[in-house]
């Protein structure tokens, strides 16, 4: 055990696990950018499969936040948005991984949020630089229970949706994944040893949107679990 940090260290963040006591402690999180069609269209462009591949992006493990809570409206932006997705959790190592392989390498599934400062991202597109602040801060990837994959199957479809306040903003099936879950732990794995612990948020689908103080989200994927944020009112 180290006792000479100069302060104390953060805690190893974790997910909770259906019908277990033991939690999942998670090491990485990687993301996939425009993954639905119809997303990729109300971004603006066009994904051609045959000629072009998955694109990621990461977020710190220590901006993970478990379904439930209640945040504040984050500081610096303007339009504050939800993209509900299908997050896959990865429960052995492998590089380079081929497709038909890849089933063996999942622990289980989970609803995400990919929490998103979208006036900052379009910033950066403009800018041709990173999406890091408008991405990767402080409770920006929120996340469920994860099910494991012994309870759920392979999920190849099921229902995806998120409601604000009750209103359903985003509803599509994971089917229509552009690169579905085997391809992108197959290409993912050419570029990382991925590990225990690694969490891919794999996409949202269209209807994307804003969120202001006072809201309550509420999301879920059929067979996996549910997913609640609230943004706080301002104090």
């Amino acid at each position: 055990m180290v006792d000479n940090y100069l302060f104390p260290a953060r805690p190893q963040p974790t997910s909770a696990v259906v019908g277990s006591d033991s939690v999942f402690p998670v090491h990485r999180i990687f993301c996939v950018g425009r993954n639905y069609h119809a997303h990729a269209a109300e971004m603006g462009t066009s994904v051609d499969k045959a000629t072009m591949r998955p694109f990621y992006f990461n977020k710190h493990p220590a901006h993970l936040l478990a379904s439930g809570a209640s945040i504040d409206y984050p500081p610096q932006t303007a339009d504050y948005h939800h993209e509900v997705e299908l997050v896959v959790a990865i429960g052995k190592p492998g590089f380079e991984v081929a497709e038909a392989a890849t089933d063996d390498l999942i622990f289980g599934y989970a609803v995400g949020l990919d929490m998103t400062r979208r006036d900052l991202q379009a910033e950066a597109k403009k800018g041709g630089r990173p999406w890091d602040l408008a991405k990767d801060f402080e409770d920006a990837a929120v996340l469920s229970a994860i099910t494991p994959k012994s309870q759920t199957g392979l999920i190849t479809t099921a229902n995806i949706e998120l409601s604000v306040n009750g209103e359903i903003r985003q509803k599509s099936d994971v089917s229509k994944l552009i690169w579905n879950i085997a391809e992108i732990i197959a290409d993912l794995s050419k570029f990382y040893h991925l590990q225990p612990g690694d969490l891919i948020y794999t996409g949202t689908p269209d209807g994307v949107g804003p969120v202001v103080a006072g809201d309550r989200l509420s999301g879920k994927i059929d067979g996996v679990g549910t997913i609640e944020l609230s943004i706080k009112e301002p104090s």
